[in-house]
C-alpha cells in the first residue's frame, strides 16, 4: 500500500481514519506530516495536546498568549 505522503509502496502501512478520512502511511513521521495541526502562533506541528483557543491551536501557553490569548496556562 501506497504512504498518502512520501509515495513509499509498504507491506506494513499505518493505516489512520481522521474526521471521516482513510488514510495509508509508512511511517509516523509522515503521519504527524499529513495530520499533525500547526501552532497558530510559531508554526510548529503540535504532535501532543497543544492549547486551543479563540479556534486555533498552539503548541504550548507561551505561544497562545504570545497571539492574544493570556489566560492559557502549561501544567506544571
Amino acid at each position: 500500500m501506497r504512504c498518502d505522503v512520501c509515495g513509499n509502496d509498504y507491506d506494513k502501512p499505518l493505516l489512520v481514519e481522521y474526521q471521516g478520512r482513510d488514510y495509508s502511511f509508512d511511517c509516523f513521521e509522515c503521519a504527524i506530516a499529513k495530520l499533525a495541526p500547526s501552532c497558530g502562533n510559531c508554526g510548529i506541528q503540535v504532535i501532543g495536546h497543544g492549547h486551543e483557543a479563540g479556534g486555533d491551536i498552539y503548541c504550548c501557553a507561551h505561544c497562545a498568549a504570545q497571539a492574544g490569548h493570556p489566560e492559557m496556562r502549561d501544567r506544571i
